[in-house]
């Protein structure tokens, strides 16, 4: 049993230590590079988006379009670089919620159905970052350093 032990979960662990900043890298990247593009797509068609948010029922979306897609495009910038990651993903965690019950409600017959919509995926992504923090690639971990606080014991 010892050596099931050390070899399935401490070898495996002393592995996966050494890569313990690529997985917050990852995320960012990915949620990064495909919500700049999406808000980037909807500052430049307003109109069109505006039109959807309205038929969505989305209160006031002449307010809320480019809002939301500013909130898409800064956010995933900042997250790109890991810079105030923890601050951005919270927005971001709200921008799914409500496309989750704004364009998904009528589509929800079951639990299965909820956790297969990429927007809670996204969400969870979200959520994690929010908690774990950036990683040690980040410039949140460079500005904390800089500031002579531990980066570590703050998660970037």
């Amino acid at each position: 049993m010892i050596a099931f032990v050390t070899v399935f979960y401490d070898w495996s662990r002393a592995v996966a230590s050494g890569f313990t900043w690529l997985a917050p890298l990852a995320v960012r990247i990915a949620v990064g590079v495909v919500f700049m593009g999406t808000g980037w797509t909807k500052l430049h068609n307003l109109p069109a988006i505006t039109k959807n948010f309205a038929s969505l029922g989305i209160p006031a979306p002449e307010i809320l379009t480019p809002f939301v897609s500013g909130v898409e495009f800064v956010g995933a910038l900042l997250l790109l670089v890991g810079l105030l990651t923890r601050l951005a993903a919270v927005p971001l965690m709200v921008v799914m919620v409500v496309a989750i019950v704004s364009a998904k409600a009528g589509d929800i017959d079951s639990l299965e159905t909820v956790l297969g919509f990429e927007e809670v995926s996204y969400f969870l992504m979200f959520a994690w970052l929010a908690i774990a923090g950036p990683g040690p690639v980040s410039l949140d971990h460079f500005v904390l350093k800089a500031s002579g606080r531990d980066p570590e014991a703050h998660g970037a």
